[in-house]
């Protein structure tokens, strides 16, 4: 039997942890395990989430600490990690300071981890802003401190769309996975699983309904002027590119969000849930005039009805939507642990080759990208 003993870094509420603890209970009959060790978030209301839904009778294992202020050599040992650091400095929606930000230089504390404890693999995520940031400096730092962290890593980088793989929302996002090189494995990005299937809004929310008495299922009352506004806006439109009287319309200059009160459209995966924002960044039903309430964002990332998130509505909507899918964790780690085991999987061609361009040469490198293959 192999057993990983798995630590956390920035884990939030547990979408992670809860993926890899569904993909260990698929795999443990076949001897391959997954034990949490740790998990560090520097937000009290997530470690409360994490340590009443993953670990309830261990809360000792969730860390609430700032890691810059931690004593990592205080640590249990481990064989295994996860950090999906800080992504603000580089959203699309944020002011992308890369990593220069307050945010950009957190992903080095996973660097410290690789480099103490060298586990047989790591998963590191990030949004899809990453990969230009800087003009794309910053994903190329990353990569090489990724890649020489420890006695070294096998990278194998990829932008998932996690619709493609059964998450009822269009969110994509750099997934980084490493083996250590002395392992001589090397992991391979599986295939989509619902490439021409996707899973719908609709299908999410209301397949099977959402219970009375059901928690973070408050629901937001809006005011009359965003009533009114949202009756003039079809599935699909938002404040932007609906037809909206002159006194609904947003009297702000110079903005022009897409998912500004945008309403979803039922039969296609929602829009990317975001875990903050002001006025009209909630995400809207398609057809009542309200936002979604937590419990409806929390099926769209894939968690399950019984998993409840503590604290404030506003605390829990950050959570929700800075986590990661628990159904698409779950389909990543259940791929590390075939290529341990020696399985074949279906598998696509990562976005990313990790090649030195001076080998390859920039001829090649363009073939490449016109491929939609990118070397790093």
């Amino acid at each position: 039997m192999k057993i990983f003993r798995l630590g956390e870094m920035f884990s939030g509420p547990g979408g992670m942890g809860l993926g890899a603890k569904l993909a260990s209970m698929t795999w443990e009959p076949l001897g391959w395990q997954i034990h949490h060790e740790w998990a560090i978030d520097n937000d009290a209301a997530s470690c409360a989430t994490y340590i009443q839904n993953l670990c309830p009778t261990e809360p000792h294992k969730v860390i609430c600490a700032d890691v810059q202020c931690l004593d990592m050599k205080a640590l249990s040992k481990i064989n295994a990690f996860a950090f999906g650091f800080p992504c603000n400095d580089f959203s699309l929606v944020g002011e992308k300071r890369g990593i220069n930000g307050q945010f950009g230089a957190l992903y080095q504390y996973g660097i410290h981890v690789l480099n103490q404890f060298e586990p047989d693999w790591f998963i590191a995520e990030n949004v899809g802003g990453l990969q230009s940031a800087n003009q794309g400096q910053t994903f190329r730092k990353i990569l090489e401190d990724l890649q020489q962290a420890g006695s070294g890593y096998q990278l194998t980088a990829h932008l998932y769309n996690f619709a493609d793989y059964g998450v009822p929302q269009m969110r994509q996002r750099i997934i980084i996975v490493g083996i250590k090189t002395c392992l001589n494995l090397k992991f391979l990005v599986p295939a989509p699983t619902h490439l021409n299937q996707h899973i719908t809004a609709r299908q999410a929310l209301e397949n099977p309904p959402i219970l009375p008495g059901i928690t973070n299922q408050e629901i937001t009352k809006q005011s009359p002027s965003v009533v009114a506004r949202l009756k003039h806006i079809r599935p699909g439109e938002n404040a932007w590119t609906a037809n909206i009287p002159p006194e609904l319309r947003l009297n702000v200059k110079g903005a022009t969000m897409s998912q500004i009160y945008k309403r979803l459209e039922p039969d296609k995966p929602a829009y990317t849930i975001t875990g903050s924002g002001g006025g009209g960044t909630h995400v809207y039903h398609w057809q009542e005039h309200r936002a979604l309430t937590n419990r409806e964002r929390a099926r769209l990332q894939t968690f399950p009805d019984d998993f409840t998130f503590y604290g404030s509505k506003e605390s829990v909507r950050r959570q929700i939507g800075m986590a990661v899918p628990p159904l698409a964790a779950k389909v990543i780690i259940e791929a590390i642990l075939k290529t341990f085991a020696g399985i074949a999987y279906s598998a696509i061609t990562p976005k990313w080759q990790m090649a030195q361009a001076s080998i390859t040469g920039y001829k090649q490198l363009r073939l490449l990208e016109k491929r939609g293959i990118y070397v790093i």
